[in-house]
């Protein structure tokens, strides 16, 4: 399936993407390094600067719409402001959606968004005709030695852009977003009527741990079967030292990693979308 990819960052959900197979036709991200790193890797690949300049008259149409819109305004490490904060870029994401009509849709952003503004997303998706499903994916779940949670919003319409029923369930899941903010843990995605689970339940984890082993080398142990299953390795890390001098674009660096998605959850989460459709 072809993906346009918002908010790219340095590609994060791209490469896990690609990684499944999808293939990314075009980007955008109005920051300039994140734009050099994304030239590096993507040379022949479009990459718009500002999401507010972009809709159906200069992008391709395309399968997929994916990206992390902006988290601070959600973060637990901001002021918490979300739709009052200009940084609220949801609106533009769904704009495109609604111009574009892609079969599906890919949104990530971090667990804040679950008691600030997950409504928003939800309501206005329904509204647009599609059907949504969301949970928490963590790196730790795909095999990696540290936590970063993150949510991961998955929505479907048909080929007519069209879900009637959907839309008299935007409301119950507006209600019921409050009830999965507690779930973060869990790491388990609900369609907005609860019929579907995405990822691994606490329950499932609890008892797979208890026939591998539990925990070893510090690491879980259902985080490495749940990998295996992509056929990979974890690799380490890229060292960017915290308190180093002479480290070319340092600060870049450590902000665009910092900002980015871990790309085997990106791949994980891919690839659940490819079964579903």
């Amino acid at each position: 399936m072809t993906v346009g990819s918002l908010f790219s960052g340095i590609g994060g959900i791209d490469l896990g993407l690609e990684r499944c197979g999808y293939e990314i036709r075009w980007q955008c991200e109005l920051d300039p390094y994140c734009r050099r790193v994304l030239a590096k890797h993507w040379p022949d690949i479009p990459c718009h600067e500002d999401v507010r300049g972009l809709g159906a008259e200069n992008l391709e149409p395309v399968d997929v719409l994916a990206g992390g819109f902006p988290c601070q305004p959600v973060s637990v490490a901001g002021k918490q402001l979300a739709q009052d904060d200009e940084r609220w870029l949801w609106p533009e994401f769904a704009r495109l959606v609604d111009e574009l009509r892609p079969r599906h849709v890919f949104v990530e952003n971090v667990p804040g968004i679950l008691v600030r503004g997950l409504g928003d997303v939800l309501g206005d998706l329904a509204a647009l005709g599609y059907d949504a499903e969301w949970g928490c994916v963590s790196a730790e779940g795909v095999g990696a030695p540290h936590l970063r949670k993150r949510i991961f919003i998955l929505a479907d319409t048909d080929s007519s852009g069209l879900q009637g029923p959907v839309r008299s369930r935007s409301a119950r899941a507006e209600r019921s977003s409050s009830r999965h903010a507690t779930q973060c843990g869990d790491e388990t995605m609900a369609d907005t009527d609860s019929r579907r689970s995405f990822g691994r339940g606490q329950q499932e984890r609890k008892e797979q741990q208890s026939e591998s082993g539990g925990e070893l080398n510090g690491r879980s142990a259902v985080g490495r079967l749940e990998y295996a299953a992509l056929g990979s390795q974890w690799d380490v890390e890229p060292s960017v030292g915290r308190v180093a001098n002479g480290v070319p674009n340092r600060v870049d660096r450590l902000r665009s990693l910092g900002n980015a998605v871990v790309p085997q959850v990106a791949e994980y989460v891919g690839r659940r979308l490819m079964e579903f459709a």
